[in-house]
């Protein structure tokens, strides 16, 4: 709510100035005074005369005062018919959707000025006919957004609760419905408003508005054109209290939008900022907040002790987005484990660190490790519903992971659970906090998943393909949420997937791992660009683009009992030379990592 107090000061300002114009003590804004016309600012008027002789600062303010009482005229009167319309439409279908939302069209059909100019004809110009002209232009806007957000909430459970209650239609729809439209009705309530403004001083400049000597800001503007080589502050003043006004209109409505709909992250940037300058937001530390270097995982089985995990090294700092990438079978989740203490009894490390806050999370006792999972290293699942306990229901669960870590109440842990699901975009979230894992959605557990992960301000997340088997809709959603997250408090995040695209928009590096080792490791344009391992090539190049066919890799990934003496990807690599059958270490090329001994010739020739 504080973004709202500077936006909703400065348009309080605005109206309050043009309320308060009768009580001013300023001269008449229509009296002329020929003798003084294109005068300067002077005793008694600051800003000057105009072409006529009349005060400036005057006119300013009794103009503001009838720009404003048309905007928010009209703008009413589209919303209260609007609101009305879409709601019938909305709820009732058939006839009324046809008669709702089929004469909007229509209505659309008309360019604003060609409509302005026949309701002029035929009512003549003046304030009555400008705010008439107005409402009619808005109203489809209130229609659409009315009908759209009825449709969806009419199949919400609570909705059919009242239903099957036996309350009537119009009780049903102004107690239930309208209460929880009431937020995009809002928003588009301040931006009819804001554009009504510039529409009315438009229209007045032309001739089709306000009927002077009545003031306005339009008519200001109109008037000073034919004097701005003699005097032209007339035409900076008007212009500038229409910016200003209009700048903090635009401000309130963004405000009023965050606001109102609790599916938006109040602190996220736009999504552009995320796309053309990653990592941008906050900016990486030098320190690493985890640093694995050599980890080795050996697993005994009955046909002998197997290396899943080999020389794994990889380091995340804070604000930076990690991407380890791979097929199935390459030791991503077994290394994600490892770093959380985790691994299946088992699976043991044998070799390597992995440094957090200066301590080797490899060598850690279980008492330690369980203080820091949940708290300062936090982990998102694969599958949300397996991850989630079916027999509790979601703002529980989530309330369980803040009171295993912080010193609050049952009912502090209760509230916080339900500030973190709305958080993350759980719409309505006071009724998901009481549903059970089952009545979610797949999008909607995992951001339950992710609210649980956050619930202390971890500075490291892990995610283990989060986004996997959820549609692409609701994938961007939650990439979205995860950045923003990121952007708010700072973590680093170590984001595993086999989805390329997904890291080329969110990863600032990325590791990718080939049958438990390192095969390269550099930053996701470079890597991307230029890749210097076959096996990221072949990766690239299996990413189907456009209506092409992607090219597959011939092969699996050998299982771990049945790897190859040297290189691991040769019996695949369409560039396996002799050399490729002696061991293959991880070596620094102009500031990346690879795992190929004919790197240089391969991209030489590339």
């Amino acid at each position: 709510m504080r973004r709202l107090w500077l936006p909703g000061g400065l348009v309080l300002l605005v109206v309050l100035v043009a309320l308060a114009a009768p009580l001013l003590g300023l001269p008449d804004p229509i009296r002329q005074d020929v003798a003084r016309r294109l005068a300067g600012p002077m005793p008694g008027s600051p800003l000057g005369r105009d072409e006529f002789g009349r005060d400036v600062l005057s006119r300013l303010v009794w103009g503001a005062r009838a720009s404003l009482t048309v905007a928010f005229a009209s703008a009413a009167i589209a919303c209260v018919v609007g609101t009305l319309l879409g709601l019938l439409g909305g709820w009732f279908r058939g006839l009324g959707e046809f008669f709702a939302v089929r004469s909007m069209d229509v209505l659309l059909c008309f360019p604003p000025v060609l409509l302005a100019l026949l309701v002029v004809t035929l009512l003549g110009p003046g304030s009555g006919t400008l705010i008439l002209v107005l409402a009619a232009l808005y109203l489809p806007g209130f229609v659409r957004v009315t009908w759209a957000e009825v449709l969806s909430a009419r199949s919400h459970d609570y909705v059919e609760a009242v239903r099957a209650l036996g309350a009537p239609t119009h009780r049903i729809l102004l107690r239930t419905v309208l209460p929880n439209i009431a937020g995009p009705v809002l928003v588009q309530l301040s931006l009819a408003v804001a554009s009504a403004v510039v529409l009315e001083s438009g229209l007045s400049f032309l001739g089709l508005g306000v009927v002077p000597p009545e003031p306005s800001w339009g008519l200001m503007i109109r008037g000073a054109r034919g004097t701005m080589a003699q005097a032209p502050l007339l035409l900076l003043w008007p212009c500038l209290a229409l910016s200003l006004t209009i700048l903090a209109m635009n401000l309130l409505c963004d405000a009023l939008r965050d606001a109102a709909d609790p599916r938006t992250a109040p602190a996220a940037p736009p999504r552009w900022v995320d796309r053309l300058l990653p990592g941008l937001l906050p900016p990486p530390r030098a320190d690493a907040v985890l640093s694995m270097q050599g980890l080795t995982i050996e697993i005994v089985t009955p046909r002998g002790t197997i290396r899943p995990v080999e020389d794994v090294s990889l380091s995340v700092r804070a604000g930076e987005t990690l991407a380890v990438v791979g097929e199935s079978g390459s030791g991503k989740s077994l290394t994600a484990l490892a770093a959380m203490g985790l691994l299946p009894p088992a699976a043991r490390p044998v070799a390597g660190a992995a440094w957090f806050q200066g301590r080797d999370l490899l060598r850690l006792e279980e008492a330690e490790h369980r203080r820091l999972r949940g708290s300062a290293i936090a982990m998102v699942f694969q599958d949300p519903m397996s991850s989630l306990n079916p027999v509790h229901r979601i703002g529980d669960q989530v309330a369980e992971a803040i009171r295993a870590h912080q010193p609050l109440s049952a009912r502090a842990a209760r509230a916080r659970a339900v500030d973190l699901l709305r958080r993350t975009g759980i719409a309505d979230p006071d009724r998901r906090a009481r549903a059970f894992p089952h009545e979610l959605s797949g999008g909607m557990r995992q951001r339950v998943m992710i609210a649980m992960a956050i619930a202390n301000r971890p500075a490291l997340l892990i995610a283990d393909e989060p986004t996997t088997a959820l549609d692409v809709t609701v994938q961007a959603q939650i990439l979205d949420l995860l950045a923003g997250l990121q952007r708010e408090t700072g973590m680093a995040l170590v984001f595993i997937t086999h989805n390329l695209g997904v890291v080329a928009e969110i990863a600032d590096r990325v590791t990718v791992l080939y049958a438990g080792q390192v095969v390269e490791e550099g930053t996701v344009a470079e890597v991307f660009g230029a890749p210097l391992h076959p096996y990221t090539a072949a990766l690239l190049a299996a990413v189907p683009e456009g209506d092409g066919m992607a090219a597959g890799i011939p092969g699996t990934v050998p299982p771990p009992q049945d790897l190859p003496p040297g290189c691991r990807f040769a019996p695949r690599c369409p560039h396996a030379a002799p050399a490729c059958d002696a061991p293959q270490l991880l070596a620094e090329r102009a500031g990346r990592a690879v795992r190929c001994t004919r790197a240089d010739e391969l991209a030489l020739a590339a």
